[in-house]
């Protein structure tokens, strides 16, 4: 008689320096866009649980802010994230990149090893280098701290992340099926609208506009005759003249935002969208406790 495959479950934290595909790699995980992403650093400022289901396994894999230098009360709040979740988790991914050089900065190693977690290494973008300039690399990081197991991937075009996540349930203890099967994450539908607003936002504006933005969806309509959603989200800026660059001459880059984040609405609802977005100037507000907890980052 066959010996039954123990079932494995747990939470996986996928860490690294800002803007090194953390989200994309999630996506890709998942198979649907969950996280947002863009070519800015610090585009992710909340946890994102994606989940990956086997038939002896499910993995939680928690996407997290950028670690870096905060200075901010903001920036505090989304490294503090990632640092918690290192603690939280039963495995831990660091995700380098491998087309810059070894991050020899001791913030991640220290975090790594205080978390006693297994670590994997993920080299992420090797699609951007020749191959003979991976073995050093994977050596260069082998210097800095052990690890479980090193999986060279390219998140963006899916290369090695078959393997990545047949490496991952291994580690993980036995336990239970968290969430249902066709559950792909436990992240409200709001937020993922709210988000996807914001990434338009990233895309569109330049300087320091999008880093102080907060998005708010104050109604979220289901409308089943009709088949349609009616969203209306507000725009937080800090400033004042961050509110004229967010309306734009006219109001079209208002128009050109909204216009953007519907259709990517859309396709994750698979629904009719009537979206509707204001700007309101919260003066200062990544620097007021009380106002990102209003907005929330808790």
């Amino acid at each position: 008689m066959a010996e039954k495959q123990i079932f494995r479950s747990g939470f996986v934290a996928i860490v690294g320096r800002p803007n090194v595909g953390k989200s994309t790699l999630l996506n890709r995980i998942v198979g649907q866009k969950i996280a947002i992403t863009s070519p800015k650093p610090q585009t992710t400022r909340n946890r994102i649980l994606g989940i990956q289901n086997t038939d002896h396994a499910q993995v939680l894999y928690v996407d997290t802010p950028g670690i870096h230098d905060a200075h901010s009360p903001l920036n505090r709040y989304m490294v503090d994230q990632a640092r918690s979740a290192c603690l939280d988790v039963d495995v831990v991914l660091w995700l380098v990149e491998a087309d810059r050089s070894v991050d020899t900065d001791p913030m991640i190693p220290r975090l790594l090893e205080k978390s006693k977690r297994p670590v994997l290494l993920v080299i992420n973008k090797i699609d951007k280098i020749p191959k003979d300039k991976l073995l050093p690399l994977i050596d260069a990081y082998c210097k800095i701290c052990p690890f479980a197991s090193i999986v060279p991937v390219s998140a963006l075009k899916g290369d090695g992340v078959d393997a990545l996540m047949g490496e991952v349930p291994a580690l993980l203890p036995e336990g239970p099926r968290y969430y249902p099967e066709e559950q792909l994450t436990d992240v409200p539908e709001r937020f993922i609208v709210a988000e996807m607003i914001r990434e338009q936002i990233l895309m569109r504006t330049k300087d320091e506009v999008p880093y102080g933005v907060a998005i708010v969806v104050e109604r979220f309509q289901e409308n089943p005759v009709k088949n349609m959603v009616g969203i209306s989200a507000v725009i937080n800026v800090e400033r004042d003249s961050h509110k004229g660059i967010m309306v734009g001459k006219g109001g079209t880059m208002i128009r050109q935002i909204g216009q953007s984040a519907r259709k990517e609405i859309e396709r994750m609802l698979g629904v009719k969208v009537h979206l509707e977005l204001f700007v309101r100037v919260q003066k200062n507000w990544t620097s007021s406790g009380r106002m990102m907890k209003e907005f929330g980052y808790e």
